[in-house]
């Protein structure tokens, strides 16, 4: 579905020429319907290999290797080519919802505008599966929240908006960067469980970018561990967990308690729950 060979990002600095090799040959497989999970520190070159993706790394910046998705080589698509395909079959969580959303627009804009300007859907239509969407993601008040505007809702309510907005155009590949990064420990799984159940039941493939080896761990079928602009090292949950290759991956694991011991946010969720009713 997707295959990454030999990924070089390259900058240079507009003041000096001096160029700085920022990825360094990197390659990753990823089939139709998996999640793969890239881990690492914060610069260690997760998001960049995101931006690769999309197109939209930094402006003087050098790609070198393949970015194919079935069948089309990314890197080599001309404008108009990649525009139909980040429409079409490419869809981004950004870390922060609200940098997704106009703040002087209310959320149901959001949903309805992209469904009637990509997909020509009338707008009532737009508006039913907007509402809808909105269900699908847990949000039971679907028709108060389109009508909200992003400063009336609370973080986790918005990364739940902005994933029905991914999913509503039905893409092949989803690219979820560090999606929970501001929202407390109960929110950050209950975003997850709900990402992981849309992926689930819409077939996507997913690329989920964490510095949290943990999380990944409970809804990727594989990982990535990255340092400094390398992939170290590959495998499932388990073979990371059991059989890590690296010191780094090793102090990866350590440096989080264990927060889903059950192997998934549901399970963790279903036990605060519980600890609540008590």
């Amino acid at each position: 579905m997707l295959e990454i060979t030999d990924l070089v990002l390259t900058v240079t600095d507009p003041d000096t020429g001096q160029e700085t090799e920022i990825l360094h040959g990197n390659s990753i497989t990823l089939g139709a319907g998996e999640a793969l999970g890239l881990v690492g520190e914060s610069g260690s070159g997760k998001s960049m290999t995101l931006k690769c993706i999309l197109g939209i790394e930094p402006a003087g910046a050098r790609v070198d290797g393949r970015i194919v998705l079935e069948g089309t080589d990314l890197l080599g698509a001309g404008g108009e080519e990649l525009r139909r395909i980040r429409a079409n079959d490419l869809a981004l969580i950004a870390q922060n919802p609200h940098g997704a959303l106009n703040p002087v627009l209310p959320v149901g804009r959001y949903l309805i505008e992209g469904m009637t300007d990509a997909r020509s859907m009338s707008r009532r239509d737009a508006e039913a599966k907007a509402a809808q969407l909105l269900r699908d993601v847990g949000i039971a008040d679907a028709e108060r929240v389109l009508a909200s505007y992003p400063h009336q809702l609370s973080g986790g309510l918005l990364q739940r908006v902005v994933i029905a907005g991914a999913i509503s155009g039905s893409p092949k590949l989803l690219l979820a960067d560090e999606p929970t990064t501001a929202l407390d420990v109960t929110t950050q799984a209950e975003v997850v469980a709900i990402l992981d159940e849309m992926r689930r039941e819409h077939g996507l493939s997913m690329i989920f970018v964490t510095h949290d080896l943990d999380l990944a761990a409970a809804v990727c079928d594989r990982l990535a561990v990255m340092r400094n602009g390398e992939i170290l090292e590959i495998g499932t949950p388990e073979q990371i967990r059991d059989q890590p290759q690296t010191d780094y991956t090793r102090a990866l694991m350590a440096a989080r308690p264990m927060l889903y011991p059950d192997g998934h946010p549901a399970a963790f969720l279903a036990d605060t729950e519980t600890t609540e009713a008590q």
